[in-house]
Parts: structure tokens; sequence; C-alpha cells
């Protein structure tokens, strides 16, 4: 009888925490119960509502209320699947980022980056920032592709330092090989088998009275410009200044021809035209009189002696088109071949080929100058001969620098010195045209003539000194 009893109060004992736990289950369902009709899903701080979120969670058959991180479950979820040891293999073997395992074995230096890198530097925390607070790392870290990486590196470092010996290729290697195309031809190896030198090659598409044109390189270079300049000025009889109208007239033609066989040779070839008139109502004689007038033609043969200079010969004749007088004279004071002008020199010129400058000085020790007065009307003294004859001849030195200068697209500068000397006489000549261009075919052009020569007796006063300005605007054209 005592047995039962002990019996009966031994199964209470071992029921009563099972009543327990039934009753607490039953009290926290019931809370649960009333938590989801009393509790809102979401009942955090407005600074805490852009972090976390509370959730309603059943575990075995009992609600909870759970806390989860939004920011844990974008930057840390995805990555919980790498991690996942049912992750499929052919995930990983789909994957571009695990391409590095399935190629041959290669050295690679992000492993040793990564070996000697912190991943994690310590950070300065802002207080002031509860966002610095609550995240001290950086999220861009966080992605699968750098989840991908990082196991890719441990991996192929467990392989440098298991098997060394099984590296076959290196990264720079790796990243020097050229794309894979399916659709295009193999290169042609520079060296065919001996066997196809001797095959028969098959004859398809060509004509059989194809024509083989070989051109020759064109070392000549041609061009030149001309322009054509006018004046004008107005005055009536009456006007009460006084005065009168006068009209001018200036062209000018310039051809060259330049050879240059990029080796050693170097030929150039110039005519330089110019003639210009200019009316003189008060002159008696002449109602037009020539202000402007040249005919030179220039040539120049160099052969290279070292970088620029060159062994050069050259030669030079100027002479004019038309008489020329002086103002109220009928006296003729120079015309065609009266003067006439040669001069032929032997020296070195070094030459100097800048983008927007060209410039040339030619020095020659040795120059050999020729005058010749071939009208008998033009009085020969005016020009340093002897009277009575026709022909002067002279050996001397000459010097020549020439520069052709783009200041600016519209701004020109073209400009000769010419010093000639016989050691009894000196004759300087300095050319100087600036050429404004307005457009591809109007111009406004400076030129300015300064001579020095003291081998003949000036026509008035006792300077040897000349000077000739002209001022223009008119039609230009360069090819």
């Amino acid at each position: 009888m005592m047995k039962g009893k002990y019996l009966t109060l031994l199964v209470v004992i071992a029921l009563f925490p099972l009543s327990l736990s039934a009753q607490s289950a039953m009290k926290n369902a019931s809370f649960i119960h009333q938590e989801q009709h009393s509790v809102k899903a979401d009942t955090l701080s407005g600074v805490l509502k852009q972090y976390f979120v509370l959730k309603l969670k059943t575990a075995n058959n009992v609600a909870k209320i759970d806390t989860v991180s939004i920011l844990y479950e974008r930057l840390f979820g995805v990555l919980d699947y790498l991690n996942d040891p049912i992750t499929p293999e052919r995930y990983i073997a789909s994957n571009p980022d695990f391409y590095r395992l399935f190629l041959p074995l290669t050295y690679y230096r992000s492993p040793m980056a990564r070996l000697s890198t912190l991943e994690w530097p310590p950070k300065k925390q802002n207080a002031d920032s509860l966002t610095t607070a609550l995240l001290p790392f950086d999220e861009s870290l966080f992605t699968t592709k750098d989840k991908a990486n990082k196991i890719v590196d441990n991996t192929l470092l467990s392989l440098y330092v298991s098997d060394p010996g099984k590296i076959v290729a290196t990264e720079d290697e790796i990243m020097h090989l050229k794309a894979f195309k399916d659709n295009i031809q193999k290169e042609i190896s520079s060296k065919p088998p001996v066997t196809k030198l001797f095959a028969r090659e098959a004859v398809v598409g060509v004509k059989e009275d194809a024509e083989l044109v070989i051109r020759k390189p064109n070392w000549w270079i041609t061009g030149g410009s001309g322009s054509l300049q006018l004046t004008q000025n107005y005055v009536s009889d009456n006007w009460y200044k006084g005065g009168e109208s006068t009209n001018s007239f200036l062209a000018n033609l310039q051809l060259y021809a330049n050879y240059n066989d990029q080796e050693k040779i170097q030929w150039e070839n110039l005519v330089d035209a110019q003639l210009g008139f200019g009316s003189t109502a008060s002159d008696k004689y002449h109602k037009y009189l020539v202000n402007t007038d040249q005919l030179r033609m220039a040539t120049k043969l160099g052969i290279q002696a070292a970088s620029n200079w060159y062994y050069t010969i050259s030669s030079e004749f100027k002479t004019q088109f038309s008489h020329g007088y002086k103002a109220n004279s009928q006296e003729l004071y120079s015309a065609f071949l009266a003067p006439a002008d040669l001069s032929v020199s032997i020296g070195m010129d070094y030459k100097l080929r800048k983008k927007k400058m060209n410039l040339s000085v030619f020095m020659a020790p040795l120059t050999y100058a020729l005058r010749y007065v071939g009208n008998k009307d033009v009085n020969e003294v005016n020009f340093g001969l002897e009277e009575g004859k026709c022909v002067r001849h002279n050996f001397g030195s000459q010097v020549q620098p020439t520069l052709d200068w783009t200041i600016i697209p519209t701004i020109t500068l073209n400009s000769r010195l010419n010093y000639l000397t016989s050691y009894d006489w000196v004759r300087i000549e300095w050319e100087n045209t600036v050429n404004f261009v307005l457009n591809r075919y109007l111009s406004t052009k400076l030129y300015a003539f300064g001579r020095f020569d003291d081998s003949n007796a000036p026509t008035k006063g006792d300077s040897h000194f000349q000077l000739k300005e002209l001022l223009s605007f008119g039609i230009n054209y360069k090819w």
C-alpha cells in the first residue's frame, strides 16, 4: 500500500515540469497573440527605423519577436549562400569570378597582395554620426565578387606553397594573350613549309591583261603665289586744301620649284616678278610712272655636308621689265637689261626648318658679280660702269640670309638680306614683306625695301642709303 503511494508521487513529480512547461507555452502563445494585436511590427524610434525592424518569427510553433538588421540582410545575407556547405558545385563552375581555378596554374599577384595587406585598417570614428558608430566598416568590401576573390586567392596561395612546381605561367603572360575568336582565319606564318613553295597556286579572279604600274617617288615640290594691289585717291580740282588725284597698281608673282631627295641633294629655284605703276597728275611728261619693277631669277644647288650644312653653289640674275623715268623728265634712266646683274657664288648654306619657320644662311667666300647695261640710251656711269663700257666684272664675297616665318596663321613675314662686296664697294639689299591675310583671296601687304650701294654715285645728295615702302590692300592667292 505504501509502495503504491510512493509510485503515484513519483509520477506526479515527473509530470509537474511538463505541466509547468505547457502552461508557460500557453502563456507565451497568449502573450504573443496579444502582442500581435496590441504591439505594432515597427515600434522603433525614427532614427533606428532605417537600420532595424521588428519581425515576428515562428520557430517550433512558438512566435517570437525578432530584431533584424536591414543592413545585415543586405550586406551579409548574400555571403551566407557561399558559406553554405550545400551550395551546388555547378554554381562555382558557372560563376566567372572563379575562372582562375580552371586555368592552368598561374602565378597571380593578388594572393600575396591580400596576404600582406591589412583587411581592417583602423578608422576614425565620428561621434556625431550614428551611421559611423553603428557601421565601423566599409560597405563596398562586402560583395559577392570580393568574397569569391578571397576564396580563390586563399586556394591559389595554398597551391603556391604546397606544390610550386606546377605553376606554368604568370599573370603578365596571361594578360598578353590574344582573345580567341572562332570566326577569323589563322594568321599566315612568315615561314611557310618548304612543300608549299613548290605547290602550284590557283589563279582566281586575275585578268590576263593586268598591267603592273610602278610609280616613282616625286621629289619635286612646286607652287607659287600671286597678288594684285590697287590704291586710289581722288581729289577734285576745287578742293579747298589743294592736292591731286592718284592711282597706283602693283602686281606680284612668285613661282618656285624645289627638289629634295631626302638624303643629300637640295635644289631650289625661284622666279620673282614685281611690277607697279603710279599716276602723277603733276608730271607734264608722264601720265604714269613705274615705281616698282623687278625680275629676279635665282637657283641654289646644295649637297649635304653634315646635319644642317650644305656645300652650295648659288646663282642669281636680276633686271627689270620696262623703262624707268624720273618725274618731269624725259631722260631714260633705266630699262630692260639696263642694268642687269648676275652673281655666281660658291660656299656653305645653313638650313633650319621648323614647323612655322624656315631659315637659310648662305655664306660664300668666293663670288663673281657681273653688271651689264644693254641700252645705249641709259647712262652707264649712273650704275658704276666706266663711260663707254657696258660690262663690269668683280670678284668678292657674299652673305645671304632668308627667313620665312608664320607669326600667326594670318600674319606671315618674308625677309631676304643680300650682302655683296668686291672689297672696293658694298651693296646691301634688305627686302621685307609682311602679309596680313584677311581670307583666302584678300590681304594687306606691308613692303619695305632698304638698300645701300656705294658702287656708284648717289642720284641725289651724298647718302648711299635708299628706302622704299608700300602699304597696300588687294587680292592675294597662293597655291
